[in-house]
Parts: C-alpha cells; sequence; structure tokens
C-alpha cells in the first residue's frame, strides 16, 4: 500500500502557535537536541541557550567586535551576524559569521576561534550556512563575496557558491550561484539541495564519493515568485522551507509539488513592491524593511525538533523569539541526532 504524504491538505492556524524565548537577537538559525535544548544564534555575537525547561542563556563569543549600529539597515550588514549553525562531533558549535566573513567554532563556554575566512588567498566573502554530514566533512555556503550583502539582491548577481572541507582543507564544489543560502542533505546523502535566494529556486547537486558534484537541477519550481531562505526535510522526504521577507513556510513534497503551509504575507502591498522592485534590478534596504509578517518577521529557517522530531521552530531575522507549532510527520533527523558528544562536553 502506498502511504500517504502527511502533508497534503495540511495548514497551520496562526492563532495556535505557540512560542518559547524571549528578546532574542536576529533567531536567523535554530538547533535542537535530543533532550529538547534549543540553540538560537543572536545578533550580540554568540548563541542563545534555551534549556528544556525554557530557561535561557546568552553565551558570548569571547574573541570578536560587536555592531553598535543605530539603524535597522546597518543592524543587518555591519558587525558580527552569527548566522548559520551546527554541531561539530565534539558538540561544539560551528557558526557561519555573515558579518566577520568567516566559519568560527566556539565551545560552549564561548571560547572561540576562526576556522576559514580565506579561500584560495582571498577573503572567503559573505558566509552564510554551514552543514556538517555523517563523514565528518564541513559544507559552508557563501552568498556573495560583495562585502554590503543588501547590493547582491540583485538577479543580475550569481557570484555564491558552496565549498566543503575535509582532510584535504577547504575547498569550492558548485559555483555561480545566485546568493547561495541554506543547503540540505537528503535522508542517503546522495543529493545536496541548495537554496538559490535570488533566483527564487531550490537547485540540488548530486554528490559523488570524493566529494565532488554533478547532475545540477532545479528542484520543485523553476521560481517560487519569493525569496527562499532556509529549508530542511522531514523524514517522508518534504522538502520544508521559507520565504524570506514575504512570509510564508512552504513544502515541496517529493512528486515537486508547492504547498504553502503558513502564510503571513497574504498578498500584501509591501511584498508585491519589493518583487517589483528586484524584478526592475532596484532593491532597496528601505523596501526590504517594510516588509515582514507578525509571527516571525522575515521567516528565515524551519528547524525539527522536539523528543519525536515533530515540532517546527521558526527562526527569523527581525523576530525577538521563536514560533512553533506541531507538524503531522517527523522531521528528518540530522546528523548530530544520534550523537554521543555529551561526555566530551561535560569532561
Amino acid at each position: 500500500m502506498i502511504q500517504a504524504n502527511p502533508i497534503i491538505g495540511f495548514e497551520v492556524d496562526p492563532a495556535t502557535l505557540k512560542t518559547i524565548g524571549k528578546d532574542l537577537q536576529r533567531p536567523e538559525c535554530i538547533l535542537a537536541e535530543r533532550d529538547g535544548s534549543l540553540w538560537s544564534a543572536d545578533a550580540r555575537g554568540g548563541v542563545v541557550h534555551i534549556s528544556p525547561d525554557s530557561g535561557q542563556t546568552f553565551i558570548g563569543q569571547q574573541q570578536d567586535t560587536f555592531s553598535d549600529a543605530s539603524d535597522d539597515a546597518s543592524r543587518f550588514t555591519t558587525g558580527t551576524l552569527p548566522n548559520g549553525l551546527a554541531f561539530a562531533k565534539n558538540g561544539d558549535i560551528l557558526i557561519s559569521n555573515f558579518g566577520t566573513d568567516r566559519l568560527e567554532v566556539m565551545k560552549r563556554s564561548g571560547e572561540s576561534e576562526v576556522l576559514y575566512d580565506q579561500l584560495n588567498g582571498k577573503p572567503i566573502g559573505k558566509v552564510n550556512f554551514v552543514l556538517r554530514d555523517s563523514r565528518g566533512r564541513i559544507w559552508l555556503t557563501v552568498s556573495t563575496t560583495i562585502p554590503n550583502w543588501m547590493d547582491a539582491v540583485s538577479p543580475n548577481i550569481c557570484d555564491g557558491f558552496v565549498a566543503m572541507a575535509d582532510e584535504n582543507g577547504l575547498r569550492i564544489i558548485a559555483d555561480g550561484i545566485a546568493f547561495t543560502n541554506e543547503i540540505r542533505f537528503d535522508a542517503a546523502e546522495e543529493w545536496l539541495y541548495v537554496v538559490e535566494t535570488t533566483r527564487r529556486r531550490i537547485t540540488r547537486l548530486r554528490i559523488e564519493e570524493n566529494g565532488s558534484v554533478s547532475a545540477r537541477e532545479t528542484y520543485g519550481p523553476s521560481d517560487h515568485g519569493a525569496f527562499i531562505d532556509g529549508i530542511a526535510f522531514d523524514a517522508f522526504g518534504n522538502l520544508w522551507g521559507t520565504h524570506v521577507m514575504t512570509d510564508r513556510i512552504f513544502a515541496i513534497t517529493p512528486d515537486g509539488d508547492l504547498q504553502i503551509i503558513l502564510d503571513d504575507d497574504n498578498g500584501s502591498q509591501e511584498g508585491k513592491a519589493l518583487l517589483a522592485a528586484f524584478e526592475k534590478d532596484e532593491v532597496t534596504p528601505e523596501l526590504a524593511l517594510a516588509c515582514g509578517g507578525k509571527i516571525a518577521p522575515w521567516m528565515a529557517s524551519v528547524t525539527f525538533g522536539g523528543t519525536d522530531l515533530s515540532t517546527v521552530y521558526i527562526g527569523s531575522l527581525r523576530g525577538t523569539t521563536i514560533p512553533y507549532f506541531t507538524s503531522p510527520v517527523a522531521g528528518l533527523p540530522m546528523v548530530h541526532w544520534n550523537e554521543d558528544y555529551r561526555s566530551q562536553i561535560n569532561a
């Protein structure tokens, strides 16, 4: 018997959403652990740990400079901006820092060091997201090499790339990507799914044994008509994601069909104005900042967590808390989910 897809027809009623965390700053990426802990990127330069009993602790990186920007636009372009997070095999936190343009690693005590800030003898660029695979390799996305990333929100710029670090060092494995954002593997780690934010699509790459890629192709709609930010798989094979600024949560089924799960934009005039300006290559910070819903302004990511991986947490660029809801299907466990690194952390 063919199993029915649990998300077909599923929509989230905004009135049923709950929240966790308070006074967060730019909780763009969220990591979930089996014990119920959450780890959220924070624009103060570090992460916020939310314990299973909802206790909250900010852990600041002990070697960084912080932004004292006084206006909204500058807050997203200057100073330290921890963005994508991943757990190292020993439980340390890998931080792709969109402000300092480097991949960093932070112990849970806050001690930090730089892993990569150069590639091929040049500054690496706007490091956006980091992911670790089951073989311990680190996959890194760089959205653009343009210092002010807002200048790269253009239909005519395509200078992003994906890099991979293994025992041979860091190397580019796919380039010519339009504002590379989040990446995810399927369950078998046969394909890498890459968000191209300013192509408004998801591309996938077949991963070869040595980490090289082939068979590059579009996955799902060729144009979402919206900017995509974060993605995550569920256990059925649906690829969930967010439309940032025109705030929506979507899912692409294994058949490639797009389904909207939560809509907090609802065809707003601000969203339409932003997308119209993008078509003309005339996006401004003011147009972007005018957008955003009320639930999690500038929806940026979805994270499956909870003890059964059926709780969906919504990350955002302008929110101060983390909304969540229950999914009809569990998430695909990330590589850290079944690892035992607690003994190393507590040693």
